[in-house]
């Protein structure tokens, strides 16, 4: 078949029609499926069941260091706890403190502390006229919300295959002492499934930002994430990266279970230097005498005596594998000779992008809202909610069915070849 673009006027509405017809038959279907967010399906949350099981009534709540998990106390998390967060990242147990379920938590912590109390004694945020983050786009949703909640100016940094330009945050740092963090998804990045290369990751370690208090916000939330035995990405370690670079300072590192055991009863860390621990947990101690110590014990138990992590990944892995093969086979074979779109093929991570033609992702969006399947809104990906080019879509394969995935990705196909049409048709 022709690319849409190579159709003349008359074959465009032939084929118009036709797609017409195919989209008014998944309009009849009655669809009422869900692609908007990255949540684990079911048959993944019972890989971690065992984990109920971990402690009962009867169990020894003692941990190695003598301590009472019942009780108040422990501020930075139980150390069974810790040697967990430090295994998923690669770091000393020294570097982690162990919180509770989400690390989204923990980033909108960081922020509000900053704002109001600053950081390692730097003026508050909030007396600042203009506090600025460096934000790589297309890009996690929900750290842009954080930053918009506070006020906080976002710089949108394009991304690329190894990473955010470089070129660009190396100068807007260095001249611009307003400008004090950046959000960073390093590896499988959301959306688009890139991983920083080893340059990438030197380069943000000997970044020379004006600002004393400028913090690179490293989410490495899908740091073992991988959907592939034997095509893994991998990643530069930060914290070593900085402290060879004599800034050992100037990262915070986050990770989570959420998607390795429960999504909504995991254990959440912040890695980071020894400097900034001593900083944040006289704040911390403030807030709370500690957080959840059983919970703690029973992931550290689990993967201690029932279960090995790297096998465990490996069964989220083999869940979620098919589903993404079967989203990028369909798009492949119903796409890929028309040049209506672009799509990454991730080795890991929770997400695929799709890049349709300028101007169309809204109305792919809203075409496939009206025939039955939820996507994340177009824009999400951007600041503000507003892509600038109305272009990228972040399609979530993990939570449906894969008979549902079929079903909603043949139907989002359709909705990409009618927003083009309509849009070459206006040309």
């Amino acid at each position: 078949m022709k690319s849409y673009q190579e159709m003349s006027r008359e074959e465009l509405l032939e084929e118009h029609e036709r797609v017409i017809g195919q989209y008014e038959k998944f309009k009849e279907m009655g669809l009422k499926l869900d692609m908007s967010r990255g949540k684990p399906s079911s048959e993944q949350l019972d890989l971690s069941l065992g984990m109920l099981d971990v402690l009962t009534s009867e169990s020894n709540v003692i941990n190695q260091d003598g301590f009472d998990c019942r009780n108040y106390g422990v501020l930075d998390g139980i150390i069974e706890a810790k040697k967990l967060i430090a295994s998923m990242v690669d770091v000393s147990v020294d570097n982690v403190i162990v919180y509770g379920n989400s690390s989204l938590n923990i980033m909108y912590d960081t922020i509000s502390r900053s704002m109001t109390h600053g950081v390692m004694g730097s003026t508050p945020w909030c007396k600042l006229d203009t506090v600025k983050f460096i934000c790589p786009v297309p890009g996690y949703d929900r750290h842009f919300g954080i930053t918009e909640h506070f006020g906080i100016e976002m710089i949108q940094v394009p991304m690329s295959q190894t990473g955010p330009d470089m070129d660009i945050i190396e100068n807007l740092v260095k001249n611009d002492d307003s400008i004090k963090g950046i959000w960073c998804v390093p590896k499988y990045s959301n959306p688009q499934g890139y991983s920083y290369s080893d340059e990438t990751v030197v380069r943000f370690a000997h970044l020379e930002p004006a600002a004393k208090d400028f913090r690179i916000f490293w989410d490495n939330a899908y740091a073992i994430h991988h959907l592939y035995e034997d095509k893994q990405d991998s990643i530069l370690n930060i914290l070593e990266e900085c402290k060879k670079a004599n800034h050992p300072d100037m990262v915070y590192e986050f990770c989570s279970t959420s998607k390795i055991t429960f999504s909504g009863g995991g254990i959440a860390g912040l890695i980071t230097s020894e400097n900034n621990i001593t900083d944040i947990k006289k704040q911390m101690g403030i807030q709370t005498i500690g957080y959840n110590k059983i919970n703690q014990l029973c992931h550290a138990r689990f993967f201690k005596e029932q279960c090995d992590l790297k096998n465990h990944m490996l069964k989220h892995a083999s869940i979620l594998r098919p589903k993404f093969e079967t989203v990028l086979n369909i798009l492949e074979n119903q796409l890929s000779n028309l040049h209506i779109g672009d799509w990454n093929c991730p080795r890991g991570g929770y997400f695929i992008a799709f890049d349709s033609l300028n101007g169309c992702a809204k109305r792919i969006v809203s075409l496939a809202k009206e025939a039955g399947v939820v996507m994340t809104p177009a824009g999400a990906t951007f600041p503000y909610g507003i892509d600038p080019q109305d272009k990228t879509i972040r399609i979530a394969p993990s939570l449906p069915k894969i008979k549902d995935l079929e079903i909603a990705t043949e139907l989002f196909v359709v909705c990409v070849k009618l927003a083009s049409l309509e849009q070459l048709l206006q040309k």
